[in-house]
């Protein structure tokens, strides 16, 4: 059963947590950035204290916890203005789809690399004229003896210059019905036909966004995750719903920082004989983006539960409602803080222009909050599908 108070356990994972992004904090991911560089001081440190794999099995060098530990992870990284977004696909997504479905041969070559943040994995999903209708993903294989030969293309894939390997979304040919089933890949980013191109984004992150072209990538039958290929759908689906959890802690972590900011401001900055926050015109507003930000790691927190506990049906709904209410709370929080300076706000000094755009990750990606009412609307409410 669950409950609405953390355990010692986890306070002390987020004290700690907490500890190590003070050590590195917003200005050292502007600068990284600016330098155009991976985190990787942050990474690799994370990695060494056992941070990257707290969700991962104890017995492949994991912390032997779930999504619950790693959502604090990454929110606890946010909320010190360093967030590593990787940690939403690595270990998150395909981290959490080897250690259920790989064999075992996959689980000892990926997880201990993984948890300790030596290798990391992309996950590519997304395709030009897919976009969230994932049953339009055109990217193929076919077999060729007992290989297995990729063709196709993705876009706005995280990190893969810093990956050791893609997993890859596709489809093959059910031999009974012909229709395409979907199917994951684990792609080394050095296979001979794979290419990738860097999207310019007016979005300032530490992670590039790629377009991957899939040029007949010649695979052995061994980079199939798990050993059915009929269980792609259900992998899939194992993959997305950690996602969207994860997604939620980095807005919810972004959103925290960015109020820490404002409240600062607003205590400090004085205007007419008192702090501009005992008016209530800035007072209630900065209040409300906390309720918000806390009614958000709620259900974050729900769902977390929910899919550390096994149950995936419940967890959908949950991760789904999550990232919607995270996603929202943190726009409204860095909104509402570069108001709350003024001029200020958009200045370098103080580091919340920025946030304007990436907070709008948490509403686009990786599904619109449109879809996410749809998915309610139909699924929880039993309305009528529009598509």
């Amino acid at each position: 059963m669950t409950t609405l108070i953390e355990s010692e356990e986890h306070k002390a994972l987020r004290s700690a947590v907490a500890a190590l992004g003070k050590r590195y904090g917003r200005d050292y991911l502007t600068r990284t950035v600016a330098e155009g560089r991976p985190l990787t001081e942050l990474w690799s440190d994370a990695g060494g204290l056992g941070y990257l794999g707290v969700n991962l099995p104890e017995a492949y060098g994991g912390g032997g916890g779930g999504i619950s530990e790693l959502s604090i992870v990454l929110e606890e990284l946010g909320a010190a203005g360093s967030p590593l977004l990787m940690l939403v696909v690595s270990p998150a997504i395909c981290g959490t789809v080897i250690a259920r479905f790989g064999t075992e041969d996959q689980k000892r070559e990926w997880l201990p690399g993984l948890a300790d943040g030596t290798r990391l994995m992309a996950f590519g999903i997304t395709e030009p004229d897919a976009g969230s209708n994932s049953h339009r993903i055109t990217t193929t294989a076919r077999r060729d003896g007992t290989d297995w030969l990729l063709t196709g293309r993705k876009v706005f894939i995280s990190g893969v210059d810093m990956a050791d390997a893609v997993l890859i979304v596709g489809r093959t040919e059910d031999a009974r019905t012909g229709r395409l089933k979907p199917c994951l890949f684990i792609v080394p980013t050095d296979s001979e036909g794979f290419r990738k191109r860097p999207i310019d984004m007016e979005l300032n992150a530490a992670e590039k966004q790629f377009e991957l072209v899939l040029d007949d990538v010649r695979l052995p039958a061994s980079a199939l995750v798990g050993e059915a290929e009929d269980a792609g759908l259900l992998q899939l689906f194992a993959g997305l719903n950690p996602e969207r959890i994860m997604t939620a802690a980095f807005a919810i972590g972004m959103g925290r920082y960015a109020l820490a900011k404002a409240i600062e401001y607003a205590r400090d900055r004085t205007v007419w004989k008192a702090p501009i926050g005992a008016h209530q015109a800035i007072a209630h507003p900065l209040a409300q983006a906390h309720i918000d930000l806390e009614l958000a790691r709620l259900m974050m927190q729900k769902a977390a539960h929910l899919y550390d506990s096994g149950d995936d049906v419940g967890a959908g709904e949950a991760a789904n409602m999550a990232k919607y209410a995270a996603g929202e709370a943190c726009v409204r929080a860095v909104d509402q803080a570069v108001h709350t300076l003024g001029g200020n706000g958009l200045t370098r000094e103080y580091g919340l222009a920025s946030l304007i755009t990436a907070a709008r990750v948490a509403r686009i990606a990786p599904v619109s909050r449109e879809m996410i009412l749809n998915y309610v609307s139909h699924q929880t409410l039993g309305l009528p599908k529009s598509y």
